[in-house]
């Protein structure tokens, strides 16, 4: 029971001291322990798409926008760093796949630094090294950091790695949904039909150069020989921007026993992705099938249009923000019905991307995983559906027993350390040159 205006100043200093304090009264001197860990610790996300729409002056991360990552969302949930990404969708291997791609490319870069630089400069920071994030996070500002997926977009020129990382990506896988020029994609288990057999001579240049210039080889999405040979030829630790255990949720987007043996080998670290599909393919397809006849179901009474994941993407920027709108709409309406739904047909949750970090740290041990989102790209689960949720990922981490230390390395000191690892190799191999 709440205590009244007229409490005496004993019974005042005795329950702020209590540890029995009702549910709905708030804390008064203490964060809870996961609270603790999480204030304490350096978070990041190393995916995170992102649309230009959302960096123009009018319309930016500075506010609340209708992206699941945005600076007042990364407050809320304490998500301290965002890895912004650089994504070109695969096209044909020609000059003018590579120039269009590369136009793409340059639109995200631009409207990446525009945030940093001209919108929010107060507020986000863009880091390029380990030691710019400490010093960004402890001045209380968030921090931006720029990887590239796939490299399609640097043509046939290797020189385009030394013109991304000096425009402030710090990683980069070679392929992505489709076999690129440099590397086979893990597509090419639908048919067993592959390009490369790997990676080409020129992916292969092109790891040595990321060597050489300190940028991180990210192995989602290529094939899994791609992947043997991007861990053969780079002289640096890989990482896994976002994917999950194949062991727990058999897709080719995941990384089997032995992949994951590679990754700790090379010194690198996989970063389990809040994506629901490749955490666990069955129960995110009954959830789906349910919801999605739900929502139809009430948007028909509402008038309200359901659009599925293909025809979101067809949509130009400004309908596509209308149709958010509606959704959002949409989800009001069928917030009691959604309830109801969820405790019959449970959605993919934090629970089940926990479930992966279990595996992967028993599998190669807690130096070798970390966590990702991908959200605006498809991410999000039960209790981590957007940036403002971050924090409910430390408490399922502390429920099963995660120390600070080891949550500490999975929320980014992991990641941290390869970016040193890589960084030192890199000015080692300057050095000789």
């Amino acid at each position: 029971m709440r205590a009244s205006i007229q409490i005496n100043t004993l019974l005042l200093i005795f329950l702020i001291f209590s540890c029995a304090q009702e549910k709905k009264s708030k804390p008064i001197i203490d964060m809870t322990k996961a609270e603790q860990i999480h204030k304490a610790v350096i978070s990041i996300d190393t995916h995170d798409d992102i649309n230009t729409g959302n960096f123009t002056d009018s319309l930016n991360y500075s506010s609340e926008t209708q992206s699941q990552v945005h600076i007042p969302g990364m407050q809320k949930g304490g998500l301290d760093v965002a890895w912004f990404i650089v994504y070109t969708g695969q096209d044909s291997l020609n000059a003018s796949g590579y120039a269009k791609a590369a136009e793409n490319a340059d639109d995200k870069f631009s409207a990446i630094h525009r945030l940093v630089n001209a919108y929010a400069p107060n507020q986000i920071e863009l880091a390029l090294t380990p030691n710019d994030v400490r010093r960004i996070w402890k001045s209380g500002k968030k921090v931006a950091m720029i990887g590239v997926e796939n490299g399609y977009p640097i043509g046939e020129d290797i020189n385009n790695v030394e013109v991304f990382y000096n425009r402030g990506a710090r990683y980069m896988s070679l392929a992505h949904n489709g076999h690129s020029q440099l590397s086979d994609s893990n597509t090419g288990e639908k048919d067993n039909i592959y390009l490369h057999n790997g990676l080409s001579d020129l992916g292969k240049q092109v790891i040595e150069k990321m060597n050489y210039y300190g940028m991180m080889i990210d192995i989602s999405h290529p094939s899994k020989e791609a992947i043997r040979q991007m861990v053969e030829h780079s002289k640096a630790p890989v990482i896994a921007s976002h994917s999950s255990a194949r062991a727990l949720c058999d897709h080719s987007r995941n990384l089997d026993d032995e992949q994951l043996q590679w990754v700790k080998e090379s010194g690198g670290v996989v970063q389990t992705v809040a994506f629901s599909s490749y955490l666990n393919t069955e129960k995110h397809n009954n959830y789906f099938k349910a919801k999605d006849s739900l929502l139809r179901s009430i948007g028909a009474k509402n008038n309200i249009k359901v659009l599925d994941k293909y025809q979101m993407r067809a949509l130009e920027f400004d309908n596509l923000q209308e149709y958010i709108k509606e959704r959002k709409k949409l989800m009001y309406l069928a917030k009691e019905a959604l309830k109801s739904l969820k405790k019959d047909v449970p959605p993919v949750s934090v629970s089940d991307l926990v479930d992966h970090i279990d595996y992967i740290k028993d599998k190669i041990g807690i130096d070798h995983v970390g966590v990702s989102s991908d959200f605006d790209g498809g991410g999000g689960i039960e209790g981590w559906s957007d940036a403002s949720e971050t924090l409910n990922v430390t408490k399922e981490l502390v429920k099963r027993g995660y120390t600070q230390k080891e949550i500490e390395k999975i929320w980014g000191g992991n990641l941290l350390r390869v970016m040193e690892q890589v960084r030192a190799l890199a000015s080692d191999l300057q050095k000789i040159k």
